[in-house]
């Protein structure tokens, strides 16, 4: 459980309690944990199997999307999963080294998720305010740098987060009052000084997460001013909707996100429980919500969707 080390006991197996303080209410917690993600498996999976499949969809947007929807299935699995063996079985037991891998599979797939949808803003732009040269400057070898890029950023300003973790003696406590285990919650329990953890940490947020909200914003106010210059009615509406639902799953990821990363670092005052809940609608909601959205809202999907069940029927 524990091994000696040159500063005292330095624990390598840890206890996650999922919800503290909601101990009780575990089982009706796992309802929704579980409904989100059975839908979040189904629907992403669903997803990229028509997209991948069916040619007439192998343009920049519909990749894109691809690219985001196996994004929300790793996010989920990376977390899912262990919250319903801590609610069901209370299984909440785990190695430093696997505790150490989930904060780095997490916190990866979050920046991977947030490029993907910084580039899909710029795909947007792209389509409103140059319609005409669209294809030809968003080619398939472009898209595949991106991806390639958008990966190799976000695995790189994460890992550097396992050799601090690595480098802390665990000797205050083994239990993590979280239902997964994050930087900054692990680093609290360690006896070291953190202040390097905190500020890699804020450094990876801002130079991700806020660039690419900037970038995002930036984009937008270019594409409305695009937008209202366009001369037709009908136009302008058509360009609008195409956005909206984009702009909706930009909120539903970064609101909770961004206020939940602030929470862990200075909101002292703030009920554990509401950090953890927190901490939990980024990693449930917008998995979900991206392929109802997308498919309801995006006919192309919608009409592939009703194929595959007809042809089924």
């Amino acid at each position: 459980m524990a091994t000696l080390s040159h500063t005292g006991v330095s624990y390598t197996v840890f206890c996650l309690l999922g919800i503290p303080g909601l101990e009780d209410q575990h089982m009706w917690i796992s309802i929704p944990f579980f409904i989100s993600y059975v839908i979040t498996l189904l629907g992403n999976s669903l997803l990229v199997c028509i997209i991948l499949t069916k040619r007439s969809l192998h343009e920049p947007m519909y990749l894109f999307l691809c690219m985001l929807a196996g994004a929300d299935v790793v996010l989920s699995t990376c977390t899912v999963p262990q919250a319903l063996a801590i609610f069901w079985f209370r299984a909440g037991e785990i190695s430093l080294g696997r505790c150490i891998t989930q904060v780095f599979f997490l916190s990866s797939t979050f920046m991977c998720e947030s490029g993907i949808l910084l580039v899909m803003a710029f795909d947007r732009y792209i389509a409103i305010c140059y319609p005409l040269r669209y294809t030809t400057i968003l080619t398939r070898t472009l898209i595949g740098k991106i991806g390639v890029i958008i990966f190799l950023r976000s695995y790189a300003t994460i890992f550097p987060v396992t050799f601090l973790l690595k480098g802390l003696t665990y000797c205050r406590s083994n239990i993590l009052p979280n239902t997964a285990c994050k930087h900054i919650v692990l680093a609290r329990v360690s006896c070291n000084d953190i202040r390097v953890n905190i500020w890699y940490g804020l450094f990876v947020l801002m130079s991700t997460l806020v660039l690419d909200i900037v970038l995002i914003f930036i984009s937008y106010v270019l594409i409305l001013n695009a937008v209202f210059h366009i001369p037709s009615r009908d136009a302008r509406h058509k360009a609008l909707d195409t956005c909206g639902s984009h702009v909706f799953i930009i909120f539903l990821f970064y609101a909770p996100g961004i206020f939940s990363v602030l929470m862990q670092r200075f909101g002292n005052r703030v009920s554990p429980h509401i950090h953890v809940l927190l901490a939990n609608v980024y990693n449930l909601a917008p998995p979900m919500m991206n392929p109802i959205i997308y498919g309801i809202r995006t006919k192309q999907i919608r009409d592939q969707v009703a194929h595959v069940f007809t042809i089924q029927k």
